[in-house]
C-alpha cells in the first residue's frame, strides 16, 4: 500500500477521506497523546500561523486548536465575527483569499457548511471544519479514539447515538463509523430521524467496511452497544424549538435504565459536550463510572493535533 500523504488537504467532512486515511489519523492521534503523557515537547509548528474563525462560541474546539498548535511553537490567531469582515462588508471568497496569503491554515466554526467549503475553495491552504450545522468531523475522530481506548480496534464494535438523529454529530458519526466498520445505530423519534440521503450514502460505505447502519425509534435497539452517545436536545440556533424537543426526546434520555438495556456490563457513555445534565443524560450516568466524556474531551486536542501535523506536512 502506498504511504498516506495528507499534506495540503482540508478537512470539511469525513466523506472526503478514505478509511485508510482516517485510520492513519487515529494512530497519529494516539502517538501524539503518548508523547504528551511522557512529557515530550516538540516544536513542529515554529514559524507557522493558524487563523481560527468563529461564528459560534466554543470551549473544546477553540481550546483544542489553540493548545495543539501553540504548544508546538505555532501562532494561532482567534478571529470572531466581531473582529473581521467575514460575510459582512467582505465576501467569504475575499476573506479566504486574504487569510490564505497570511496564514498557513484556517479553522472555521459556524453555521453554514457552504461557508467552510468556500473558504477551502479560495484560500489555497488547508481549511478545517471545527463545526457547522451539517458536520462536526473533528469531534467524531476524538469519539472513535475514545472508543478504541476502551475496546481496542473499533471494527465490529457497536455505537448507538440516542436523541436528535438529524444533528451534525449524529450525521458525522454515521459517516465515520460506516467508513471504519463500526456498527452504528441511531435511536430517535420518527420526527427526528437522520436524512435519507446520508443514510443511503453511509450504507454504501458500510457494504465495503462490513459495518451496519440502522435507524430505530425503539429503545431496545441499544442492545449490545459498546457505547451510548447523546448530545443536547436543543442545538445552537434552535432555542425556539425547546418545548417541542423536550416532549419528543424525554423518552430517549440516557439514564441508568437505558445503559442497562445494552446487556453489557462494560458499555461506556459518550457526549460531545456541553451537556444539560438531567435532560439528555442523567446526572448519575454522566458523572458515573461508565462515563468517558472527559477522556473524550481531552482527545479533541490530540486528534486535532494529528490532523494539523498530517495536513501541514509535519507528521
Amino acid at each position: 500500500m502506498d504511504p498516506i500523504v495528507l499534506r495540503g488537504r482540508s478537512l470539511l467532512t469525513w466523506k472526503d477521506y478514505r478509511a485508510e486515511e482516517i485510520r492513519y489519523l487515529l494512530e497519529l492521534s494516539k502517538k501524539v497523546k503518548a508523547e504528551r503523557q511522557r512529557g515530550e515537547r516538540h516544536q513542529r509548528f515554529v514559524g507557522r500561523t493558524l487563523a481560527l474563525l468563529f461564528e459560534k462560541r466554543s470551549t473544546r474546539t477553540r481550546c483544542a486548536f489553540e493548545t495543539a498548535f501553540g504548544e508546538e511553537g505555532g501562532h494561532p490567531v482567534f478571529l470572531s465575527t466581531q473582529d473581521i469582515q467575514l460575510g459582512a462588508k467582505e465576501s467569504v471568497e475575499d476573506t479566504a483569499r486574504v487569510l490564505g496569503r497570511m496564514f498557513d491554515a484556517i479553522e472555521f466554526r459556524g453555521f453554514k457548511q457552504e461557508t467552510v467549503e468556500i473558504l477551502a475553495k479560495y484560500a489555497g491552504v488547508p481549511v478545517y471544519n471545527g463545526l457547522t450545522d451539517t458536520y462536526h468531523p473533528t469531534q467524531v475522530l476524538a469519539d472513535i479514539m475514545t472508543l478504541e481506548e476502551n475496546f481496542g480496534d473499533c471494527r465490529g464494535k457497536k455505537l448507538c447515538f440516542v436523541g436528535d438523529g438529524r444533528n451534525n454529530v449524529a450525521r458525522s458519526l454515521m459517516i465515520i463509523c460506516a467508513k471504519l466498520g463500526v456498527h452504528y445505530t441511531v435511536v430517535c423519534p420518527s420526527e427526528l430521524q437522520p436524512d435519507a440521503a446520508t443514510v443511503a450514502l453511509c450504507k454504501e460505505y458500510a457494504r465495503e467496511s462490513g459495518a451496519s447502519i440502522q435507524v430505530s425509534s425503539e429503545r431496545d435497539a441499544v442492545e449490545g452497544a459498546h457505547a451510548l452517545y447523546t448530545d443536547v436536545w436543543v442545538s445552537m440556533g434552535e432555542e425556539s424549538l425547546r418545548e417541542q424537543r423536550i416532549r419528543l426526546l424525554t423518552p430517549y434520555r440516557v439514564d441508568e435504565s437505558l445503559m442497562a438495556r445494552t446487556g453489557r456490563s462494560d458499555t461506556i457513555f459518550l457526549h460531545c459536550l456541553p451537556a444539560v445534565k438531567g435532560e439528555e443524560v442523567s446526572y448519575e450516568v454522566i458523572e458515573g463510572p461508565t462515563s468517558r466524556v472527559w477522556d473524550e474531551a481531552e482527545n479533541r486536542k490530540h486528534t486535532i493535533k494529528a490532523i494539523l501535523l498530517a495536513t501541514l506536512g509535519e507528521a
